[in-house]
């Protein structure tokens, strides 16, 4: 069975959020073993944070990414700028890293501002949902509902039900 780690930087706050994550967790038990890492977020910023701020903010949260890593998992980073999949290549994606013996990924989200460099050179693949940007929050719901359908892709099962 695949070992699914969400290693993520700060907590989800937002009740929707919460159940709809909590949703997708529960779905995701006859498929895999599934375990979500959550590390401190940089401390808070002003409203309008300075680029070096946000850098600094960036640095200190991929140094608590790189700490909380695994070197036993495959690491995909999820990143604007790494390679976007639809659902049925995803899908096979994460069967092929399966028979290839890869049981255990681990999917890394970062914080508000994004990964820090350290964090990308240290991923085995970047993965990029979409060109846009998305809350941090809303990135692990969008990611668990992705590997739930991947699951049901792989599966032949149908999604909608």
């Amino acid at each position: 069975m695949l070992r699914i780690r969400i290693l993520a930087v700060g907590r989800i706050k937002e009740q929707y959020l919460k159940e709809g994550t909590l949703e997708f967790q529960k779905r995701l038990q006859p498929y895999c073993r599934l375990e979500v890492v959550e590390v401190d977020p940089a401390s808070s910023l002003p409203g309008r944070p300075r680029t070096a701020d946000m850098e600094k903010a960036r640095q200190a949260e991929g140094q608590r990414l790189l700490q909380a890593l695994d070197p036993d998992y495959y690491n995909i980073a999820l990143d604007e700028r790494g390679r976007m999949l639809d659902s049925p290549n995803f899908s096979r994606s994460l069967s092929r890293l399966q028979n290839r013996g890869r049981n255990k990924v681990c999917f890394i989200i970062g914080g508000a501002f994004g990964l820090s460099e350290m964090v990308r050179e240290k991923a085995s693949y970047l993965l990029a949902f979409s060109r846009m940007t998305f809350t941090h929050e809303m990135m692990r719901l969008i990611l668990l509902e992705q590997v739930y359908r991947a699951f049901k892709i792989m599966n032949s099962e149908p999604y909608h039900y």
